[in-house]
């Protein structure tokens, strides 16, 4: 039986102004940047209905959005393609114009009735939306569909650790774990002449531009889109999650399911994810051990960035870490290097070297490298700052999913953040630390070296190029 029903602890009204009558509901496309099982999307199709009136996706393309590069853009761009053929298939409107999100949701608003839009947690996302909520002439209403607990109903404050986050997700997530169904759109569009930009050649729009173009696309390993990501979804669970618990500190398997770029571009759903992931023919501790990942963990990052104002900042992780790190600074470095030595992996690590060669030439890096990476620039950092500046810089800039409220929670932990004290180390302190040989107890590294080498290879057959190749 379809279900079409949206949860009411996902919407929120932005403004009451009152309603004066318009030319259609406009759903502006943020965060959410899909067709299936899209609460905003199937929300505004719904008060289209009740208005008799019809529906319009706009989405605003800016060249500088923050901290993105044209290896960021190329993903977004072949999702928004997908996304516009699907939404053609339903026979509502897609229009991308250039510019700011929030200056092209006003523009597209003047003829609006209401504005429907999907939640982000960032600083700029939440800035964009209490500027459109401000100044929009119409109705604003927020519908959260990119976690599968609203934030705000699981908690009213940064959580200390996944430990006290767990409980308070799984008290609720079966309420939110229920599939959605597309509502038919009832009024006729295709009188509304709204003109934006053409998708059928992507390499001819990120040509005309202004972006960062030192990080090259890597189309050949990773695709962006809906379709894409329903495809790699299913090969993880027919393949994979029988022994995901096992396969997770193995760098050199790729048993992995690679959503986390989906997620972090609103390509695929969450809850879509979790649904499938439950339905998988696993064992359950499998499937636990999955969905504590990809709802918990995650979330918890949602939460951090939710009610942590200067979440990007070093000022953001707790007292103790960066009291026992100001304690540790004079220690003796016996390795440091510079940005532009870790960016080009080259220090004295192998598998330090293959992990940010991973990073550079496929946009990824299995999750059990990424910790090592992290801690790793801690340890040969001059200060706890400059490699947290550092860890973040690279993050945001190299992976795919960088940028993502879990890019900020993840290097965090590095330096503490939703962690416990340990035993005293040098630099470190009592923050936690990785070693290479925790890595070869748990791994066949050699076949982690051999793996990325092999990566590297196809990157740059495929003409994935940097300057000194």
């Amino acid at each position: 039986m379809a279900n079409r029903r949206i949860e009411d602890s996902r919407i929120q009204q932005l403004s009451t102004r009152e309603a004066k009558g318009g030319d259609y509901v406009l759903y502006w496309m943020q965060q959410s940047a899909r067709a299936e099982h899209n609460p905003a999307l199937e929300y505004a199709v719904q008060r289209a209905n009740a208005a008799k009136l019809p529906l319009l996706v706009g989405f605003g393309l800016m060249d500088d959005y923050p901290g993105a590069n044209v290896r960021h853009y190329r993903f977004l761009l072949e999702g928004l393609r997908d996304t516009a053929r699907a939404l053609a298939r339903r026979r509502i409107p897609f229009v991308v114009q250039r510019g700011g999100p929030e200056a092209v949701a006003l523009k597209l608003a003047r003829r609006a009735a209401l504005v429907v839009c999907d939640r982000g947690y960032l600083r700029h996302q939440k800035q964009w939306r209490q500027t459109l909520a401000a100044e929009a002439r119409c109705p604003v209403f927020q519908v959260e569909g990119d976690v599968v607990v609203p934030v705000d109903s699981v908690s009213g404050k940064a959580e200390y650790a996944a430990r006290t986050l767990r409980p308070k997700i799984h008290r609720l997530w079966n309420a939110y774990l229920t599939p959605l169904s597309p509502t038919p759109l009832k009024t006729n569009a295709s009188h509304l002449e709204v003109k934006g930009v053409s998708l059928d050649d992507l390499d001819a729009l990120l040509g005309r531009m202004k972006l960062e173009r030192g990080v090259p696309p890597v189309h050949h390993r990773f695709q962006g889109g809906t379709r894409r990501a329903n495809q790699l979804l299913r090969a993880f669970l027919t393949r994979h999650l029988p022994e995901y618990k096992e396969s997770r500190p193995h760098p050199e398997t790729d048993h992995v399911s690679h959503m986390s770029k989906y997620l972090h571009f609103g390509q695929v759903s969450p809850v879509t994810v979790a649904l499938a992931a439950r339905a998988a023919r696993a064992a359950d501790s499998q499937r636990e051990s999955f969905l504590e990942e990809l709802i918990v963990r995650r979330e918890l990052a949602q939460n951090f960035c939710e009610y942590t104002p200067h979440y990007d900042d070093y000022s953001c992780l707790p007292r103790w870490a960066r009291d026992t790190l100001h304690q540790h600074r004079g220690d003796e470095r016996h390795h440091q290097y510079s940005y532009v030595q870790l960016e080009a992996a080259r220090t004295h690590d192998p598998y330090w070297n293959a992990a940010m060669r991973e990073m550079r030439y496929t946009g990824y890096m299995h999750n059990a490298m990424r910790m090592y990476w992290g801690k790793k620039i801690l340890e040969w950092s001059s200060t706890p700052e400059h490699g947290y500046r550092t860890a973040l810089t690279l993050n945001n800039t190299y992976f795919l999913d960088g940028r993502d409220a879990n890019s900020f929670a993840n290097v965090g932990w590095v330096f503490g953040l939703h962690d416990r004290p340990w035993g005293q180390r040098e630099i470190f302190g009592t923050v936690r630390y990785m070693s290479s040989g925790g890595l070869e107890r748990k791994a066949d590294m050699d076949a982690y070296l051999q793996k990325v080498d092999a990566l590297v290879a196809e990157a740059k057959a495929a003409g994935v190029r940097f300057a000194g190749d």
